[in-house]
């Protein structure tokens, strides 16, 4: 006699997504959602897992970091309930394919949900909204108020279901490893897009001036001694326009050397010295003072 399935109902799916509403309420610096991910999956976690240490390891393994648009987080919790569902039924899902599902979809995700909720929804809303507030209509900010809600709420609610139920068509093939593929899929773009991330994200700009740079004849213009003749001064601006030097010695500074080199090397350097340094059992904390701290100091010495 086999045992009777573990089930998730809408009303749990609901409580899940009620709770979404506050991911960021416990954001932090060292992992950010991942407080208010875990916070949102305990309705679900104790409906699925009877024992506390079977509740304690759920908790654990999505403590992990996890950071994305706090909308889009819905579908991602939703695939996330599908995967807990099935492994609390005995599936064979580890906690790093579960990982491996979460960093893969957050990344891509969080791309998605500025320029669709800040970028366009709100400002129409909220232009809306304050046309009808200049002329005096109470239901300006009420209409933006409630619009902007209800579009909210709706799309977080529809989008996790979405996740819930593609996440149970993943976990039927098992056997066939297609949970096995999506998971290195995932990762793999979860990669991609953190690579893509630090070239932007991570700026590193020295100002420290090193020996001024003599150009070679021809590189400079060659002011000619005394009285300038029309004809010269011609020359001389067609030079000028033509992108040649005023002058033979030009300032040269590390960060041009640097960027000649690999533009955007020192941010991808500091970015693996900062991956060793967690390999290392470094706290985040640590690190984020240490570098603003040093960032500090090197401004100060006139090399950042």
């Amino acid at each position: 006699m086999t045992a009777e399935r573990i089930t998730l109902t809408k009303k749990d799916r609901f409580s899940v997504a009620l709770r979404s509403t506050i991911l960021q309420g416990s954001w932090n610096y060292e992992r950010m959602q991942n407080l208010g991910f875990a916070y949102s999956l305990m309705p679900a976690i104790k409906k699925l897992y009877t024992n506390k240490e079977d509740r304690t390891a759920a908790l654990v393994r999505h403590m992990e970091f996890f950071n994305t648009h706090p909308y889009l987080a819905s579908p991602v919790l939703g695939v996330t309930l599908a995967l807990e569902e099935d492994r609390a039924n005995g599936a064979e899902i580890d906690d790093a394919a579960i990982a491996g599902v979460k960093v893969g979809m957050m990344g891509p995700l969080a791309g998605v949900g500025d320029p669709v909720f800040w970028f366009t929804v709100r400002p129409i809303l909220g232009a809306l909204g304050a046309s009808l507030a200049m002329a005096g209509n109470i239901m300006g900010p009420i209409l933006f108020f409630v619009a902007w809600n209800i579009i909210r709420w709706a799309f977080m609610w529809y989008t996790q279901e979405f996740g819930y139920h593609a996440g149970n068509e993943i976990t039927k093939d098992l056997s066939g490893g297609l949970l096995k593929d999506i998971t290195k899929g995932a990762s793999i773009l979860g990669m991609f897009i953190l690579a893509v991330l630090v070239e932007r994200w991570v700026n590193i700009k020295f100002v420290l001036q090193l020996p001024a740079k003599k150009l070679a004849d021809g590189a400079y213009i060659d002011f000619p001694k005394g009285n300038v003749t029309g004809s010269q001064l011609q020359e001389i601006l067609q030079k000028q326009a033509d992108g040649v030097s005023l002058v033979q010695n030009v300032p040269n500074t590390l960060q041009e050397n640097l960027d000649l080199l690999i533009p955007g090397l020192m941010g991808l350097l500091l970015t693996f010295a900062c991956m060793w340094l967690l390999k290392k059992k470094v706290s985040p904390i640590i690190l984020i003072i240490a570098l603003f701290i040093i960032g500090v100091v090197l401004h100060v010495l006139h090399i950042l």
